[in-house]
């Protein structure tokens, strides 16, 4: 597969990747208002929650920028996006894990199984899924690029359901605090 594959996907990452950093500057809003808002809240959830939402639009920014970018050949982007799944499996391992300690405490936020769908498992598959469209970019699958792109845009709009439910979960507690 030649370089010149990417180039057909460049409008696409564009607007992938403008709605991603824009939406990211937008989850920094919804967090300040939680900073400021007198909803109890804990840095444990904020790890769990907020910061996977920040990531996962950053991802789809970065991959939007790996693909829009001029490569000679398309066998090092497709390491790059191997190694976003790789590491973007790690991050939903940990981020597991702060859910489980959360779990744990009394008076915390206890995720509904929606949550644990939404925070954990698609996020996971999603990174699953770009370590193995990586895989099959590095091996010319000619459709590897296809599949990239739907789990960049899937990871967007997890990331934006995501963060609806923060907006949500806080003007509901904001209602209760008055």
């Amino acid at each position: 597969m030649e370089s010149s594959a990417l180039s057909a996907w460049e409008s696409f990452y564009v607007i992938v990747g403008s709605s991603a950093a824009a939406l990211t500057g937008l989850q920094f809003v919804v967090i300040t208002l939680v900073a400021e808002s007198r909803v109890r809240h804990t840095q444990r959830e904020m790890n769990a929650f907020g910061t996977p939402t920040v990531l996962h639009f950053s991802v789809v920014l970065l991959i939007s920028g790996i693909l829009s970018a001029p490569w000679h050949a398309v066998s090092k982007p497709a390491l790059w996006i191997a190694g976003i799944g790789l590491a973007g499996l790690i991050y939903a391992f940990i981020t597991r894990q702060r859910v489980r300690a959360q779990q744990q405490v009394a008076g915390a936020y206890q995720p509904t199984t929606d949550d644990l769908v939404w925070y954990q498992l698609l996020p996971a598959l999603s990174y699953l899924g770009l370590l193995g469209a990586g895989v099959s970019l590095y091996q010319q699958h000619p459709n590897a690029l296809f599949v990239v792109a739907g789990l960049a845009l899937f990871l967007l709009l997890v990331a934006i359901r995501n963060a609806w439910d923060t907006v949500t979960f806080i003007a509901e507690e904001r209602g209760k605090a008055t």
